[in-house]
């Protein structure tokens, strides 16, 4: 829906005289919150409300609800399919101030948090308790928002994506309405599974206003390396051969030559030209960890892996994360003034080294730099499309490039995105893989969200 001029200021000013100096609708702070890190066209919304309580964020809801206005949540602004983009204007609800950690429970090893809690943050408050939280998108994102979009990222591939560590939800429901979702129990067979149904709906069926993760124990040892190869194929097939014979390796990320040449020159690094694993160990002991780096050194070994390196001392090991971090700022440092399209897929781990062959030829002689990164361990890779923002004719080459590569990872029984999420980017995506079941979703939609007020323009058309 597109609110009315008459009604979105009305909305306003009820908002205003509700609560005062939380809700501005400034041309710059509109402007601000009119996109993400994505390289979709912006779109402000009317207004932004930054509430510090669940019970704000029920007065604003409300507040769209009887005046006809879309909402759309915001968290730290990280997301790429345009998720915070307002289509259709309306109100923008910022969660940044909603940023405490209301309890954390040691013995059960678990957390609840605000929704606008970042991931630095929180990993910050746990750093006494022997406990983490391991999911890690390499953005700052806030837990509202990893929580909406199903995030993952590097350490997946040991301890699961979002959808595994949260137990429990509170949620704003479109008519106002505050709803527990889930409790603090490990298992629970008690009705519809609704915790599992707002993981991922991002913001299209409710607002998230806290949740309840799970936390996992600091490992005793933690080890780093990096391999660089003769050809992208052999670094796919070390990967497939590691989770083949069960190392138990807590990431894998994979870099092609365009990445690592990228990266060194934003980070000052002097990686080999070459694709690159970089790996992580976790264990109880330092031999643990090191009987598992000397097993994956041979194996790396037969696939024409050379140069293995060893990072056992902290600071190398964040040196070594925070360079694959910057992956994206080092990809469009290539270029000046360029704007990233990055996309990414998720195929079954025995078809990754097809689908990278595949999608590697397919880039070959395209007119802008084309970076591979992927979360190789669990079949997710990325590709980021270096681009001339005012060039038309670079993004319709960009567009079919990622159409043929989401038909490529349908093809091999994958998915259109592994963690990114549909927004409004990937919605014709979603149609392709799910069809008929995207109905399914719609009458979801409509059977929570009748007026589709909530974020509405993404996942599913109304």
């Amino acid at each position: 829906m597109k609110a009315s001029s008459a009604g979105t200021a009305a909305a306003i000013a009820h908002l205003k005289s509700r609560l005062g100096p939380i809700v501005n609708d400034t041309a710059s702070v509109r402007e601000h919150h009119s996109h993400g890190e994505g390289h979709h066209p912006p779109a402000a919304p009317d207004v932004v409300c930054l509430p510090r309580t669940t019970e704000d964020v029920a007065e604003i809801v409300r507040a769209s609800a009887t005046f006809g206005v879309p909402v759309i949540p915001f968290g730290a602004g990280t997301s790429l399919e345009g998720h915070v983009h307002a289509l259709r204007g309306g109100i923008t609800i910022d969660l940044r101030e909603m940023n405490h950690i209301l309890r954390i429970g040691q013995e059960d090893m678990d957390v609840t948090v605000e929704a606008g809690v970042t991931r630095l943050q929180l990993g910050k408050a746990l750093r006494s308790t022997g406990l983490m939280f391991p999911i890690d998108p390499g953005a700052d994102a806030t837990i509202g928002g990893m929580t909406a979009t199903r995030a993952s990222g590097t350490m997946a591939v040991r301890y699961g994506t979002m959808r595994e560590n949260v137990l429990a939800l509170r949620v704003v429901m479109p008519d106002g309405t505050i709803t527990h979702t889930g409790t603090r129990a490990r298992k629970s067979s008690s009705g519809y599974d609704l915790t599992r149904l707002f993981v991922g709906s991002e913001g299209t069926l409710g607002v998230i206003t806290e949740v309840t993760l799970k936390l996992h124990p600091v490992p005793e040892a933690v080890s780093a390396a990096v391999c660089a190869f003769d050809t992208l194929g052999g670094a796919v097939n070390t990967v497939i051969a590691t989770i083949q014979l069960g190392l138990r390796v807590a990431r894998i990320e994979l870099l092609d030559a365009k990445q690592i040449d990228a990266i060194n020159r934003h980070s000052k690094t002097d990686y080999p030209l070459a694709p690159t694993l970089f790996f992580e160990f976790h264990g109880d002991h330092d031999r643990d960890v090191t009987e598992q780096a000397e097993t994956l050194q041979g194996i790396a070994g037969e696939h024409g892996g050379h140069g293995f390196s060893f990072a056992t001392k902290l600071e190398d090991r964040e040196r070594l994360w925070q360079a694959r971090h910057h992956a994206l700022y080092a990809a469009q440092a290539l270029r000046p003034g360029a704007r990233v399209w990055t996309t990414d897929v998720c195929v079954p781990i025995s078809r990754l080294a097809e689908c990278i062959a595949e999608t590697d030829a397919d880039n070959q002689g395209a007119p802008f730099p084309i970076c591979l990164v992927g979360h190789a361990g669990d079949g997710n890779f990325h590709l980021l499309y270096v681009l001339d923002p005012n060039s038309a004719e670079e993004l319709a080459i960009a567009s079919r490039l990622n159409d043929r590569l989401v038909e490529r990872a349908l093809a091999m029984a994958g998915t259109c995105t592994g963690e990114h999420g549909i927004g409004y980017g990937k919605m014709a995506s979603l149609k392709k893989e799910h069809g008929a079941g995207v109905e399914v979703m719609r009458s979801i939609k409509r059977a929570l969200d009748p007026n589709n007020r909530m974020n509405p323009g993404k996942i599913v058309d109304i």
